[in-house]
């Protein structure tokens, strides 16, 4: 298993998101990059920490890629919107990708370069080593499958791609 760490806007769409994906084995929803320990989310909300709402990814790389599954963030994501992510505006809602494998750098930045490439213009996703990474409350895990109605800037049409995609594996 590899792990990467995805910063979408509103965490709980993007970890409903990525849970969809065939071949991504957990998810899990938190903060990252900050600069204080142990936020809460009326902290990171509320007060300037620096974190970023994130979600673990999890995922076996003999199913899927980890280009493939850039690909598919690219589709869930305005690339181009800077902190703001639909109606959440603020640098906790920007998006990222962390790494903690530097193996994966190269891989990520081939991916933003194509990205970009098919944009016309640069995407404002940051791109930086995994620094620290808190769990979420309970109440954040799996939050739109508790709570099935809950705001997601991720359309319906979005999720269903998620779930259809068909993963190309790495190597």
């Amino acid at each position: 298993m590899k792990t990467i760490y995805i910063a979408a806007g509103c965490f709980w769409g993007a970890e409903k998101y990525f849970s969809l994906i065939r071949g991504v084995y957990r998810t899990e929803v938190g903060y990252a990059n900050g600069k204080t320990e142990n936020p809460s989310y009326e902290e990171v909300k509320h007060r300037e920490t620096g974190h970023a709402e994130t979600v673990l990814v999890e995922y076996d790389p003999r199913v899927i890629s980890l280009s493939f599954l850039l690909d598919l963030y690219y589709e869930a994501v305005d690339p181009t919107s800077l902190n703001r992510q639909g109606a959440d505006v603020g640098t906790q809602y920007r998006t990222g990708i962390y790494y903690t494998d530097e193996e994966d750098l190269p891989v990520i930045q081939k991916s933003l370069e194509k990205l970009r490439e098919k944009l016309g213009v640069p995407a404002v996703i940051e791109v930086k080593p995994l620094k620290n990474y808190y769990p979420a409350e309970e109440y954040h895990q799996k939050y739109l499958d508790k709570n099935p109605g809950g705001y997601c800037h991720i359309t319906p049409s979005q999720f269903n791609r998620a779930k259809a995609a068909q993963p190309t594996p790495s190597g």
